[in-house]
């Protein structure tokens, strides 16, 4: 939609080639004739204009951006996909924009909005064993709704995020937009925030290993209250949780151990660097001798398009960002939202699974 916006406009060529990067990570393979045009469409404006085109199963667009440093701190990036926040990790204000919008920027580099309230959530101490990035971000996410911080920007700042892995900060970046932030920003600790609308402080201690239940990222309750629950597909990847350490913490809990029967394990590696590396570090065999798919990088089932679509009945728990009603299928199926641990203790249980039930827990 953005290119035929940019076609309108009438410009002969973009305003930096260099600076615009295009992927197709939904539907690749191409599960429809429309899929085909549109990835035709890419490639063909990639031709005519110069631009980066990832266009053979790379990954992730969140996670190739990144990949390649097509960003640097301080940047201002905008993006078409709603999750462009994820690169708030960085140190970038990444901020979603729609068609029209991103057909102004591709002509002329420059965007027009309006500078938001800003809010801080600060979360401080150490995390409670069994606790990841993805418990972080859901627990917030639940503690202030899916509409919280509708058309705000939210630095995430603190001990407790300044002290995790770049890994980690994407995943949290990633799903503030769950939040309905505009800006999603993880604080780099080397200068001082200034003045902001609210802060919020969180105790570490405070969040427990969860999930979102259906149907809302905001309809978070800890995952022993709905342990037991019976699942038949439980998903690892997306550009939330698809990176090699959130592989590394499936295969620790998969290794010498079988998916439960009935239920679909669905491996979708963010980026071909990261399929790569399982390759090498055995972590693919891992996976494919639990008895795993594991899916080309991109998407995989996440948007509902194709590799691993759910009936009305279906009850999935999921590494993914959303689980709002038609998400992945049926619009009568149930997911669950969760860290990569809690994926993979279900796969192997085949109900919902608190951490440190199939493997036991790393206490310090």
């Amino acid at each position: 939609m953005a290119i035929e916006q940019f076609k309108k406009i009438g410009v002969k060529q973009v305003f930096d080639s260099n600076k615009i990067a295009l992927v197709a990570d939904h539907n690749i393979p191409c599960s429809s004739v429309n899929s085909r045009i549109q990835h035709k469409t890419l490639q063909s404006f990639a031709d005519e204009y110069g631009v980066h085109y990832f266009g053979r199963s790379e990954g992730v667009i969140h996670q190739i951006i990144s990949e390649e440093k097509l960003y640097k701190t301080g940047d201002i990036i905008v993006g078409a996909d709603s999750h462009t926040c994820t690169a708030g990790a960085y140190g970038v204000v990444a901020i979603p924009v729609g068609s029209t919008e991103l057909a102004a920027v591709m002509a002329l580099g420059k965007i027009d909005f309006e500078v938001p309230p800003t809010n801080v959530i600060s979360i401080n101490g150490s995390l409670n064993p069994g606790v990841y990035a993805k418990d972080i971000i859901l627990h917030v996410i639940g503690k202030f709704g899916t509409n919280g911080f509708t058309d705000q920007a939210v630095i995430f700042t603190g001990d407790t995020i300044l002290n995790l892995t770049t890994d980690e900060k994407m995943t949290i970046s990633n799903m503030m937009i769950e939040m309905g932030a505009m800006i999603g920003y993880i604080d780099q600790g080397k200068e001082s925030i200034g003045e902001v609308a609210r802060t919020y402080n969180i105790d570490a201690k405070s969040i427990k290993p969860c999930v979102a239940c259906p149907s809302s990222p905001g309809n978070v309750k800890p995952v022993e209250m709905v342990e037991g629950t019976k699942i038949n597909q439980a998903v690892l990847g997306s550009c939330t949780n698809g990176r090699y350490s959130d592989m590394v913490i499936a295969a620790e809990i998969l290794k010498d151990r079988k998916v439960a029967n009935g239920v679909n394990l669905i491996v979708a590696p963010g980026s071909k660097r990261i399929a790569e590396k399982m390759e090498n570090e055995g972590l693919t065999k891992i996976f494919r001798d639990a008895g795993a798919i594991i899916t080309n990088p991109g998407c995989g089932p996440c948007f509902g398009a194709h590799q691993g679509l759910l009936n009305f009945d279906d009850v999935a728990v999921s590494s993914t960002n959303r689980n709002f009603p038609g998400r992945m299928g049926h619009k009568d199926a149930n997911i669950y939202l969760a860290s990569p641990r809690i994926v993979a203790e279900s796969a192997v249980r085949g109900c919902l699974t608190k951490p440190g039930t199939v493997v036991p827990l790393e206490v310090e």
